[in-house]
């Protein structure tokens, strides 16, 4: 698989200036940025998050943890990790794992962590395990203009950037 179609329509659309890095096929968002030799804090993960109202998206750093306690609050809601299994014919251009963040293309509420807007730039997952995009957060947070702003984020201890 290469870059999801919804991505790459969602990056038309806003014409986004991007460039696509490729790297050894890898897991987890961690192993991601090994692969391709770039920061943690600037690889954006997706979690995908589900509660009796449906699913969200949490979009933050990968050296970051979700804070479940902050989220609900923010949202108002009894989130809890979703199981991705439940989730494959909403991402159908999609491996399982490497869903981008710009998750409002699906018809998704997401919301993002503040601490990715310090960034200077931004990586993510185009929607298999072997291709990142890689952008200037002007141009991120242009891409997650529908996304809410929020901080719901920790970075995991003992991570290193």
């Amino acid at each position: 698989m290469s870059m999801s179609a919804t991505l790459e329509e969602c990056l038309r659309s806003k014409g986004s200036r991007y460039e696509i890095v490729h790297h050894p096929y890898s897991h987890y968002s961690m192993e991601t940025a090994a692969a391709a030799h770039i920061p943690g804090d600037r690889l954006a993960k997706t979690v995908l998050l589900e509660d009796e109202h449906g699913y969200v998206a949490a979009v933050l750093p990968s050296t970051y943890a979700v804070q479940l306690s902050e989220l609900r609050t923010t949202t108002g809601r009894q989130l809890s990790l979703a199981a991705e299994v439940d989730l494959r014919e909403l991402f159908k251009d999609c491996d399982a794992g490497a869903v981008p963040p710009v998750c409002t293309a699906y018809g998704m509420r997401t919301y993002l962590d503040e601490s990715l807007t310090r960034q200077p730039d931004i990586y993510f997952e185009a929607g298999d395990h072997e291709e990142l995009i890689h952008m200037g957060t002007d141009q991120f947070l242009a891409l997650m203009d529908r996304a809410e702003r929020a901080s719901f984020a920790r970075r995991i201890q003992g991570m290193t950037v």
